[in-house]
Order: structure tokens, then C-alpha cells, then sequence
């Protein structure tokens, strides 16, 4: 598997994820109405271009789930037992179509799990940046991973 297991994780390990991704209209016009949110910053160019972007902004939903998305390989692939939690979510720049995604991973915590021998919580600090390596979105998330 990609992924490490519990007892292969040191705090201070970095990842800096391969996978780069370009955010497309199709995917914000999609995770937006699947997710059923209206925003018109997200949907209504007209709309969005008299804001002060001036272009529509991609749902920042979507970012935070792109970001997660393409930390998986080479974190929690094939040794999570489950995801615990996120917590401090930012997006502290927007995300326009056209911006090309990266993301890097820090573990920050480790802790032997209590009802699990072998296995236990490791805290990542995610963050994805666009091409200008920005940082648009980061959290903390928190995953119980199995041992060896």
C-alpha cells in the first residue's frame, strides 16, 4: 500500500504530494450543485464579475475536499481505519478555474491508540497551494491508522 502505517509515522515527517491538479468550471459547477449550494459567486458570472474578484470563485468546499483528496496516496492509502475529525479549516486565498493545485502534508501528533493495540491517531497538517504557491486552504486532520 502507499500509505504508512501508525508505526511509520515520525512528527516533523513532510510529504509534498505529487499529483497536481487544474481546477476546471466543470468541477466547480458540479460540486456546487451536487452539494446544492447556490452561491452566485460560484455559479453566476455576471454576478461574480461585479465582486471583487471580478470572475467567479471556486466553492471553497471543493478545495478543501481537492486538498484531502490528493494527500491520500501517499498518507492514508490502503492504512486508514477511519478519519476522526478536521479542525481549523482556512482558505485564506481564493481559488479561481484555471489555478493548478499542489498540496503538502506535515504530521504534527502522534498517539498510540486506546482501543486499538498497534494502531494510532496521527494528526497531519494539509495544505494546498496554487501555482504561484499560495496557500489557499489548510487544516489539521486527524486519522486513526492501522499498525504493521
Amino acid at each position: 500500500m502507499a500509505g504508512r502505517f501508525y508505526d511509520q509515522w515520525q512528527v516533523g515527517d513532510r510529504v509534498a504530494h505529487e499529483i497536481r491538479r487544474t481546477v476546471t468550471e466543470t468541477d466547480n459547477l458540479l460540486f456546487s450543485t451536487m452539494t446544492h449550494n447556490p452561491q452566485p459567486l460560484h455559479l453566476d458570472a455576471h454576478f461574480a464579475a461585479q465582486s471583487e474578484f471580478g470572475r467567479i470563485l471556486v466553492n471553497s468546499t471543493f478545495t478543501f475536499a481537492l486538498m484531502i483528496g490528493l494527500s491520500v496516496g501517499d498518507t492514508t492509502l490502503g492504512t486508514l481505519v477511519a478519519n476522526l475529525g478536521y479542525d481549523k479549516v482556512v482558505t485564506p486565498n481564493p481559488v479561481f478555474i484555471g489555478d493548478t493545485m499542489h498540496a503538502q502534508s506535515e504530521v504534527v501528533e502522534l498517539r498510540p491508540s486506546k482501543s486499538r493495540p498497534g494502531a494510532g491517531i496521527v494528526t497531519f497538517r494539509h495544505q494546498l497551494l496554487n501555482q504561484r504557491d499560495e496557500v489557499v486552504c489548510e487544516c489539521l486532520r486527524m486519522a486513526l491508522i492501522a499498525g504493521s
